[in-house]
């Protein structure tokens, strides 16, 4: 796998020693540089990944399948989703709502959402839902557990933290306390920092901090990355 940056011993080390105590089955609805970010991390800590791809046996989602692990797979997106208990909506944000709809039945799932729905409009990125992917998401399995996570940074740095010299926040979105936990556990697993921000309601703001921060890196203003810390 020497296209993935393992820059350090100490991310190893980290995912080793957080592993959660029980493997998850987690589907992962898209092959793009997300998808194998998060695939290869979770498979780390010990977890089974089946990606859902409309082609699943292009040599795209084979590759990704052979560089995550020796037990991951890759399957059309509604099959993908049967065995799994997390489901990771690794899309494009502008069409999260359709492959949602198009899933099957949710219920019981975490559904981790790391979508930003933006539109272009004269250069600049604009918010292109009312509200917020996870909140439609969350309309359209509602007896699922969506949590926005992992959509204010970019997927360099989801594989290789120590790249931003220091902790780096991911702030968690959704109703379910329990859910969150879980992706927590799976966040601070690859060395980040999870940060609960409240319900679903709030990852409006969160899809607006991404916005905001491509219309600075992709036009004439300082280019930034979100490093949130605690307060004490």
């Amino acid at each position: 796998m020497s296209s993935r940056p393992f820059s350090s011993l100490l991310i190893l080390c980290v995912a080793f020693c957080c592993t959660t105590t029980s493997a998850e089955t987690i589907a992962i609805i898209g092959t793009g540089n997300v998808a194998r970010a998060l695939g290869v991390e979770f498979a780390l800590q010990g977890h089974t990944i089946v990606y859902g791809s409309r082609t699943p046996a292009s040599s795209k989602a084979q590759n990704l399948v052979a560089e995550t692990s020796d037990a991951a797979s890759a399957t059309t997106p509604s099959d993908a989703i049967t065995g799994a208990n997390i489901v990771v909506l690794a899309v494009p944000g502008i069409l999260a709502k359709e492959i949602a709809e198009g899933l099957g039945d949710l219920s019981g799932k975490i559904i981790i959402d790391p979508t930003n729905p933006m539109e272009r409009k004269l250069m600049t990125f604009h918010h292109a839902v009312a509200t917020s992917n996870a909140q439609i998401i969350q309309d359209i399995a509602p007896k699922a557990d969506v949590v926005k996570a992992f959509n204010t940074l970019g997927w360099k740095t989801m594989i290789d933290p120590e790249t931003a010299g220091g902790a780096v926040s991911i702030p968690l979105a959704g109703e379910s306390a329990s859910a969150k936990k879980t992706v927590a556990k799976l966040a601070t697993a690859m060395g980040l920092e999870p940060i609960d921000v409240g319900g679903v309601e709030n990852a409006h703001w969160l899809e607006g901090m991404a916005i905001l921060l491509l219309n600075n890196r992709y036009g004439t203003r300082d280019s930034f990355d979100y490093h949130l810390r605690r307060s004490e």
